[in-house]
């Protein structure tokens, strides 16, 4: 049974909830930072799907700042689209579209402004435009990048990666805050299991990743070692028997954890708890 990858970082920082989501599928309640994630990813994904068609359509030299505001005026009709098919979720944590927005489009214009600078760095070093410039362009960015590993057991979306000639480098973007060095563990995780996901995928050696603390506007980088792989492979057999015994774990150790957990109206709810766990036995 393949699980998610956003699993690996859940379990990390508590069991508990990630019996409660998959085993007795308790919803969390709506948060903000769910809503606006979901509406950026949305944009990212057309990101994705716009970049080839984007990148042939220019044939010839642009001035810089005529390309980022080609980037800029699709990404931004895509936002407002966005935000305008998530209105009712909008709704449900209590913001407003204006509000959305302009707490969106930071984000977005800055992957125009980076998609913008890099094309223009390569049509300035090899002149090459249209057609000839999509094929020879490095690296070519993709964003929601939707994988799976049969060895691994995981499947997931990979935030963007870069491809080279020789290797792919993935990158996940988060939001809130940054550790004081390295990267929290969840998101550690996450991004060594994507990059062993791409080395089995594409049979070329992953040998860094980064963590793209968007609050931040700071990139983390990881070197991946052949000692991550067996680390995953454990974890994800701990899942495995977390999902498939149904045996509710105890609760955190750490309850500062529990203040901003969308589930802890359930989970600390022994009644209701029950009565769940009744019905899955």
């Amino acid at each position: 049974m393949k699980i998610s990858v956003s699993m690996l970082s859940t379990y990390l920082y508590c069991p508990r909830k990630l019996f409660l989501q998959k085993v007795l599928q308790v919803e969390e309640i709506p948060k903000e930072s769910l809503v606006l994630g979901s509406i950026r990813h949305e944009v990212y994904d057309f990101i994705n799907k716009a970049e080839e068609n984007l990148v042939k359509s220019i044939t010839e030299k642009p001035e810089y700042e005529k390309l980022r505001e080609i980037y800029r005026q699709a990404y931004a009709r895509k936002v407002r689209e966005a935000i305008i098919r998530n209105r009712a979720r909008i709704r449900e944590v209590n913001l407003d579209i204006v509000n959305v927005f302009k707490r969106t489009w930071p984000y977005i214009t800055a992957e125009a402004e980076e998609r913008a600078q890099n094309i223009f760095n390569f049509i300035k070093e090899h002149n090459v435009y249209g057609d000839e410039l999509w094929g020879k362009l490095i690296p070519k960015i993709i964003s929601e990048l939707s994988i799976e590993s049969d060895t691994l057991q995981l499947k997931g979306i990979i935030d963007k990666v870069e491809i080279y000639k020789e290797s792919y480098i993935p990158i996940e973007l988060k939001t809130g805050k940054a550790p004081k060095e390295g990267l929290w563990p969840g998101h550690k995780i996450q991004i060594v299991a994507y990059a062993l996901m791409l080395e089995e995928k594409y049979q070329k050696p992953i040998k860094e990743a980064f963590v793209h603390y968007l609050d931040n506007k700071e990139k983390r980088h990881i070197t991946i070692n052949p000692f991550m792989k067996e680390e995953i492979i454990n974890l994800v057999k701990e899942i495995q028997e977390l999902l498939e015994k149904k045996s509710l774990p105890n609760y955190c150790e750490n309850r500062n954890k529990c203040v901003n957990c969308g589930a802890k109206e359930t989970c600390y709810n022994e009644q209701e708890v029950d009565i769940l766990m009744s019905e899955i036995h």
